[in-house]
């Protein structure tokens, strides 16, 4: 919403597809490193933005549509939604993001949204005074544990690596939470219930005294899988994760295509260096269309 904005500054005529409505700034509890905004919650910072992207209404519109094929069309891209509706641009964005990393081990396909879950502030509500499981090793593992603590009885991450790695402020708020308990080199093998919900995390290794750990839910924060399938489809390079390669111009290698955001192979991912890298790609689009019309 943040690079529609800036394309309605340029009067550069707007369509966002939008798939699912803001993303997954949306789902993140608080955000207290967005300059301009000491705390909001990122369902706020998201509706500020969108809000002042639709102050340029002329020139910009939002779909609720999700963009399923990219096609060249003489000097245009085609683009064509999974709704089935078509639409010609001179230039096309990709914010795609990324979606939720798996464990890939027996049970949790089974046990998802009956235990196993990727979204506290979703999901960590019907955990009231009950036992958390969180698996992760950075800033966001404990950004949720620290959120699950809310509603659990007790919190517990387990790191595969030898310590968590969160940002300072967020490291000591854990040592703080006398609800959370972190145990390192430790991984999860298994996901056990009765069928009907999830009850145990099976170890690698006693923890407790326990490789079958009780628990009655376990929120995945291990990373992110880029959404870039539809741009390497027309060409666009990616890395080894998968992610966009970008320039300091968020220019992809195929011309008239650029990518900002978690699907950028940008090292940093923050809300704030997304929008910068949309308002850099718009700007790149606004000479872009400007030097070859």
């Amino acid at each position: 919403m943040g690079s529609a904005m800036y394309a309605g500054r340029l009067n550069l005529k707007t369509l966002v597809l939008a798939g699912t409505r803001y993303g997954t700034i949306a789902l993140t509890d608080v955000v207290e490193n967005y300059p301009g905004f000491k705390r909001l919650t990122g369902l706020e910072l998201a509706e500020k933005l969108e809000e002042h992207a639709l102050d340029y209404k002329k020139f910009v519109e939002i779909e609720d549509l999700k963009a399923g094929k990219i096609a060249k069309s003489g000097k245009n891209w085609k683009i064509k939604t999974d709704e089935g509706k078509e639409f010609e641009t001179r230039t096309v964005l990709i914010a795609t993001g990324t979606e939720i990393k798996k464990l890939g081990i027996p049970g949790e396909k089974e046990y998802w949204n009956r235990g196993v879950h990727s979204c506290a502030l979703c999901d960590g509500p019907i955990y009231q005074d009950k036992s958390i499981a969180v698996v992760g090793g950075g800033d966001s593992a404990a950004k949720e544990a620290l959120l699950l603590t809310q509603f659990g009885r007790k919190v517990f991450i387990f790191v595969r690596g030898g310590e968590l790695k969160p940002e300072p402020i967020n490291g000591e708020r854990v040592k703080k939470n006398k609800k959370i308990s972190v145990f390192t080199n430790v991984s999860i093998d298994e996901i056990k219930g009765d069928r009907k919900k999830m009850t145990a995390l099976v170890l690698d290794k006693p923890v407790e005294g326990k490789k079958e750990f009780p628990a009655d839910a376990l929120f995945l924060e291990i990373g992110h899988i880029p959404l870039s399938s539809i741009a390497k489809a027309i060409g666009v390079k990616t890395n080894e994760k998968g992610e966009i390669v970008i320039n300091r111009n968020s220019e992809t290698n195929v011309p008239g295509v650029y990518a900002a955001g978690d699907v950028g192979d940008t090292r940093f991912k923050q809300a704030i260096t997304g929008v910068a890298e949309g308002v850099l790609a718009v700007y790149s689009a606004f000479r872009y269309i400007g030097e070859n019309e």
